[in-house]
């Protein structure tokens, strides 16, 4: 196995847009998570019935919310390599 010294890096160009677009995520989850916690605790019932191919509304919008994440990181990944290609491409190619 060949162990190279890391790679140098520079400062990151992208990191105040990723920070933005990342926190932005962040409340957009948590809204949604925050409306799940609210259901469970003003209408608990509501999480008894069922919704799709006999699911109650419980594991729905849990396995939505584990889906939900996965879609935000795929969207984070995507926006960020777009915006670091642009920077890079800004700066001459380096």
């Amino acid at each position: 196995m060949l162990h190279e010294p890391a790679a140098q890096s520079g400062p990151d160009a992208s990191a105040d847009y990723k920070m933005r677009v990342g926190v932005w995520m962040f409340l957009l989850y948590a809204a949604v998570y925050a409306a799940f916690v609210a259901i469970n605790l003003l209408r608990p019932l509501w999480m008894e019935k069922s919704i799709i191919f006999g699911l109650n509304l419980a594991v729905v919008y849990g396995f939505g919310l584990i889906g939900f994440a996965l879609v935000l990181a795929l969207i984070y990944n995507y926006m960020c390599g777009l915006h670091e290609a642009g920077s890079k491409a800004a700066e001459g190619g380096k």
